[in-house]
């Protein structure tokens, strides 16, 4: 049976298209948002034992309709089977090396600095090139450290102390608030029901009460006066319909940081206001952190939300589809004004 959806993979630089035609079954790319990895499956039909096995370790990089939807490192190889149904080997990989560095234990603190000049030191021992958004980097702090903690680890409380997205893709490691543009192109669904529109289903909650919360409240230390204060902020529209108010447990260091973690948080509430997923005829070029507009389902549904996580799939025996899972609704969406 042929492949209806392009494809293409190469294996350490090398294109392996044509070697794999005759047994690849099927192909899943997830991109999440966060600390998650990129991850990527192959699986291949294995029944005469015939394919050489894949070695982890080994660079892989995948195409869907000539749109480049992963880069990574084979992270694992299995062969699995059974009498009656034959022979697989299922080839999986993530976003950056997970034999290296970067779960790596580290001991490291820096005093008087922001948070850009530890994260880059902390980068360069764990061998990885930071890029940070610079409204995270130039934020300053008495003391950081790392105490036991990996590159990982910081980089997983950070962003979500600061309300940001931290995430390896191979040698880079990427810090960034959450919502930011990053020049990812817009992503549209439409449902149609002629069947012609790129809408497949969708199953959305565009208002949703439980993550959300009236105010923040953060406790610090004024230290000069040696008192146990506490850092108000409302949550914005999206706490006008809750009473609950967010107390953060755990104790700021000073004011500075406290503001920081009660913006994170109000951003928190504002991006979990509302949730879903959808499925689309292939699209490629859809990211996670991009913007996706919703038409044709009804009024207070259509609008703008956030992508969250994305899962690419294409196999032999069916077509390609894209599945969305959605956050932060705007432009109408939870809101029927009829």
């Amino acid at each position: 049976m042929a492949w209806k959806t392009r494809w293409a993979v190469e294996i350490d630089g090398q294109d392996v298209s044509s070697k794999m035609a005759n047994y690849l079954e099927q192909i899943t790319v997830t991109d999440k948002a966060g600390a998650s990895s990129d991850s990527c499956s192959l699986t291949l039909d294995d029944t005469g034992g015939q394919i050489k096995l894949p070695q982890p370790g080994g660079k892989v990089a995948v195409r869907l309709s000539g749109v480049q939807v992963f880069s990574g490192v084979i992270d694992s190889v299995k062969s699995s089977g059974n009498r009656s149904g034959g022979r697989s080997l299922s080839v999986s990989a993530k976003g950056f090396d997970v034999k290296g560095k970067a779960k790596q234990p580290q001991r490291l603190h820096q005093d008087e600095g922001t948070v850009g000049d530890f994260l880059k030191k902390l980068g360069q021992k764990a061998g990885f090139e930071m890029k940070i958004d610079p409204a995270l980097a130039s934020i300053a702090r008495d003391y950081i450290a790392a105490d036991g903690e990996s590159l990982l680890h910081i980089g997983e409380k950070l962003a979500r102390e600061l309300g940001a997205t931290f995430k390896l893709r191979g040698p880079m490691a990427v810090l960034a608030k959450h919502g930011q543009d990053f020049g990812l192109p817009m992503i549209s669904g439409l449902f149609s029901p002629d069947g012609s529109g790129n809408l497949i289903s969708w199953d959305i909650e565009p208002l949703s009460t439980r993550t959300v919360f009236k105010s923040v409240e953060v406790p610090y230390v004024d230290r000069k006066k040696g008192l146990p204060l506490i850092y108000k902020t409302d949550a914005g529209k999206a706490g006008e319909r809750a009473e609950a108010v967010n107390l953060v447990r755990s104790v700021a260091h000073d004011e500075n940081q406290a503001k920081e973690i009660a913006e994170a948080r109000k951003a928190q509430i504002e991006r979990e206001g509302g949730k879903g997923r959808v499925t689309l005829d292939l699209m490629p070029e859809a990211q996670a952190e991009a913007q996706f507009q919703l038409k044709g389902t009804r009024a207070g549904v259509d609008g703008t939300y956030r992508i969250v996580s994305v899962t690419h799939s294409a196999s032999r025996s069916g077509g390609a589809t894209t599945d969305l899972e959605l956050q932060q609704p705007q432009d109408g969406a939870g809101t029927d004004s009829r």
